[in-house]
């Protein structure tokens, strides 16, 4: 058995649905983030190629963006579909391989184009149009992620004032981070697109308290508390310890990883016991999905993470959320402050995703 570990990490710009990168594909989205990510280790190839999509189009879009990078006929390519969790699902997939000794170099991470997206419609006549596929049986309980954040806000005791704060910080911090270049790093630009689109300045607690609730009536998530529907991908190189030590590189050696599960019908808690499960001291660096302000409240605070520890350049309602991509922008992230940066030596990336799935990582700087 052996160690994996992350030695390069990459990301796009988050665009906006409809916004900078609307005309890229899934496989044009991911194929210059898996060829920066090998070439600034200086490696020539990979066993495999992992990537987290949940839209589609289908197709297995990891083997496409592989074809797409130029990695050669030979490197396969699979598409994990965990839903919001899918990306880190993809690097935790590939770590394995690593450590079972199937192969000593993959590309993992995500990919999402909101905005080539294919509609989708049931086979009936006429065509049903719908915008997800089921996340439980309808006995289970298979709400949409806002009304379901609004429960387990409620449920948790989450002030509406509570997550306005959290997200004029998100945004405070992004905008703040992308200002002072913390970004450039691990940004691959695309068609032009250079920086993340979503990032708002002036977003003030006074002004987000303006917002009307955005999913049920007196609910407490809105429009400016929640994340956005957004284009990007993210690829990081998972490598054994022994390639790492030959190259002479730093590294994020995954410490631990699980996946668990709670009810579909509170799907935002998802990431509850996978956190619990690999959470020892508290980390250096939290990197949490920010999908709603609320649910992730509601999930630090089960774990008792200090609320001020997570997402320290702003998160997913600040910077956006491509489904499949978002788990592995969690990574790229933790790579470029601990390992890029020296902002510290441990981290936590984890995430809840659709059926009440949580994906949690724990990582440490290796030099």
């Amino acid at each position: 058995m052996t160690e994996p570990v992350v030695i390069a990490a990459r990301r796009t710009p988050i665009g906006r649905d409809g916004g900078g990168l609307r005309e890229y594909t899934v496989d044009e989205l991911a194929a210059p983030v898996l060829r920066a990510a090998l070439d600034d280790a200086g490696v020539d190839t990979v066993d495999d190629v992992v990537l987290g999509n949940v839209f589609g189009p289908g197709g297995n879009p990891a083997r496409v963006a592989a074809l797409r990078a130029g990695l050669g006929v030979g490197v396969p390519g699979v598409t994990v579909d965990r839903q919001c969790a899918s990306g880190l699902a993809a690097i935790a997939q590939a770590a394995a391989a690593v450590r079972a000794g199937e192969g000593e170099a993959y590309l993992a991470g995500g990919v999402e184009s909101a905005s080539t997206a294919p509609q989708r419609a049931w086979r009936t006549d006429p065509p049903t149009p719908y915008s997800r596929a089921p996340f439980a049986p309808p006995e289970f309980g298979d709400p949409d992620m806002g009304p379901a954040a609004d429960l387990v806000a409620a449920e948790a005791g989450i002030s509406r004032e509570r997550q306005d704060a959290f997200a004029a910080r998100s945004h405070a911090r992004a905008v703040a981070a992308r200002s002072e270049g913390r970004f450039n790093r691990e940004l691959v630009p695309v068609g032009g697109i250079a920086a993340d689109e979503r990032p708002r300045s002036g977003f003030t607690v006074e002004r987000l308290a303006r917002f009307r609730p955005a999913f049920t009536d007196g609910g407490t998530a809105t429009a400016a508390n929640s994340c956005g529907v957004n284009d990007g991908a993210a690829a990081v190189l998972v490598v054994s310890e022994r390639l790492r030590a030959r190259l002479g590189v730093p590294g994020l050696r995954l410490v631990a990883s699980a996946t668990r599960a709670c009810d579909p019908a509170r799907l935002g808690l998802g990431a509850v016991p996978a956190m619990r499960d690999v959470l020892g001291s508290v980390p250096d660096v939290v990197e949490f999905n920010e999908a709603f302000a609320g649910q992730t409240l509601a999930c630090i605070d089960a774990v008792g993470i200090d609320e001020p520890a997570v997402s320290p350049d702003g998160g997913a309602i600040a910077l956006g959320h491509p489904w499949g991509a978002s788990g592995a922008v969690l990574v790229v992230r933790l790579f470029s402050r601990l390992v890029c940066q020296g902002m510290g030596s441990t981290g936590l990336a984890a995430l809840s995703a659709g059926g009440g799935v949580g994906v949690a990582t724990m990582w440490t700087v290796v030099r």
